[in-house]
């Protein structure tokens, strides 16, 4: 991929947090790596191993280098990234604008152009940078400005992936500091409450996201089902429905978030796969222009709850993806009038309408569409112009 590509679209991956914390080790991401190209991960999109916190240790070198954990990765970054490389994937690595990083690790402040060099000698693609630690007379948008010019001219195409959690305005100056992608959140947790808050929290910021910077709403808990060794992610909570983390990874895709994926992918039941690996929703996600997806509320003007809405994406080829969302804890019916995206009756066009998760054709309307969605469920479809 050249410079020109490089977080064109919203970036499709793994990464380690979620699930494993600070549990992590070297054939732990190797037999990630196996398993996103065994099962076909590699194939729907998915090309990012990333190792999040606690990869290195407490201290930095003489030379003031970061050093890997030698018991966690006896074999060194370099090694672990050409496996990755050999596996067709790209390897993605954390550090932190800080002192430290969010669990007590060297992190890269005033140390950021070394850093830079030392993830492009390791063979780094992607590189997450988080927010923790950060010395309060110093301004978070000049480090993420700093770290951009490091990566830039390190030698390598290294993905900026800024996470800051929709701190200091980010939204404001995040593209033209040059990041691919920023966390527009805090942290996600595997829990119903959790994916819809993060959510609401978005949707009036479908303006903030596009290609080469896209907004990040946090990595995907589909597929987790309470499987995080931290409490405060999961273990305490249960995790999600089914039908939950469907609706999960609809408004991602919708929304245009990267695709993260966050559970162990080595243990996935078909149902996560059937959700991680939707064509239909991939597509949408990944559609080139990277628009936002604005939101309309059902009629009638009485119904307009927040969590019961319609959102709105326009495609490259002309078609709309449209979801049906509905948030709330009791069945609905959310009546969808086609002048609200612009086609009136008179126009005499109507929509062909195409089910995103059953993978069939609905039919042919105008002016309307008023399907019933049940709780904590979505119905995503995919509109033609006819």
């Amino acid at each position: 991929m050249n410079k020109q590509q490089l977080g064109l679209r919203p970036p499709m991956g793994w990464n380690s947090w979620n699930t494993f914390t600070w549990d992590i080790n070297e054939q732990l991401i190797r037999e990630a790596a196996d398993t996103l190209v065994a099962e076909g991960y590699k194939d729907a999109g998915y090309e990012y191993i990333v190792i999040d916190d606690c990869w290195s240790l407490k201290d930095r070198d003489e030379e003031g280098k970061l050093v890997a954990d030698p018991t966690k990765f006896p074999g060194g970054m370099k090694a672990l990234a050409d496996y990755i490389h050999s596996k067709g994937l790209k390897f993605g690595m954390y550090s932190c604008v800080g002192t430290h990083t969010c669990a007590g690790y060297p992190g890269s402040f005033e140390h950021e152009f070394q850093d830079a060099a030392s993830l492009a000698e390791w063979g780094v693609d992607f590189l997450k940078y988080d927010y923790c630690f950060k010395p309060r007379h110093m301004s978070g948008e000049l480090l993420y400005k700093r770290m951009s010019l490091a990566l830039k001219n390190c030698g390598r195409d290294i993905l900026f992936s800024a996470c800051n959690w929709g701190e200091d305005n980010v939204y404001h100056w995040i593209r033209e500091a040059g990041a691919h992608m920023y966390r527009s959140t805090g942290d996600i947790q595997d829990s119903w409450d959790s994916i819809k808050s993060l959510a609401l929290s978005q949707l009036d910021k479908a303006c903030y996201t596009g290609a080469y910077c896209h907004n990040d709403l946090d990595m995907l808990v589909v597929g987790m089902y309470g499987g995080s060794n931290s409490d405060f992610i999961g273990s305490q909570i249960g995790g999600c429905s089914d039908v939950e983390y469907k609706t999960h990874f609809s408004l991602w895709s919708m929304m245009g978030s990267p695709l993260m994926i966050g559970s162990d992918i080595r243990k996935a039941n078909q149902a996560t796969r059937d959700i991680l690996m939707n064509p239909d929703l991939i597509a949408m996600n990944q559609d080139v222009e990277g628009r936002g997806a604005y939101r309309i509320k059902p009629e009638p003007q009485w119904f307009h709850a927040d969590d019961v809405f319609m959102l709105v994406k326009v495609l490259t080829d002309g078609d709309l993806a449209i979801g049906f969302f509905n948030l709330s804890d009791g069945q609905r019916e959310m009546s969808l009038q086609f002048w609200d995206f612009g086609l009136p009756y008179a126009s005499g066009k109507a929509l062909s309408l195409y089910d995103c998760w059953e993978h069939r054709e609905i039919g042919v309307f105008r002016e309307r569409y008023a399907p019933v969605v049940p709780a904590h469920d979505c119905l995503i479809v995919r509109a033609k112009l006819v």
